[in-house]
Order: structure tokens, then sequence, then C-alpha cells
């Protein structure tokens, strides 16, 4: 169990990281094919092709790491 929270730790400081700094490098968030609507009332944003690239690049990496 510590292992695994030491590894979580880690885990959540590189993504802390990456999403503090990683925005100036990393367009993620604003790719081609992420979707914004705005309208007089709000607006409405799903970014599908940013959870696309996360989901593929956390795969990876996890298929990597598998024991």
């Amino acid at each position: 169990m510590g292992k695994f929270l030491i590894g979580a730790g880690i885990l959540l400081v590189i993504a802390g990281l990456l999403t503090e700094l990683g925005g100036k490098f990393l367009p993620l968030g604003h790719l081609p094919g992420d979707i914004h609507i705005t309208g007089e009332r709000g607006s409405f944003y799903v970014p599908v092709v940013t959870c696309v690239v996360v989901s593929i690049v956390l795969s990876a990496l996890l298929n990597v790491f598998h024991r």
C-alpha cells in the first residue's frame, strides 16, 4: 500500500507540474476538434480531442510500466 501511495503521489506531482508549466508548451485544451460553442447566455466547451490524446498517452504509459 505504501508503494502505491508513493507512486500515486509522484504521478500527482508530475500532473500538477504539467498542468502549471505545460500550458506554455502543450496546446492541450485548444486542439483542433475540441468543441467550443459560445451563445448569448453562455458558452459550452467539450475537449474531445484533448481527452483522446490524454487517454492514448496514459494508456501507453500504463502498458509500458505494466508488469
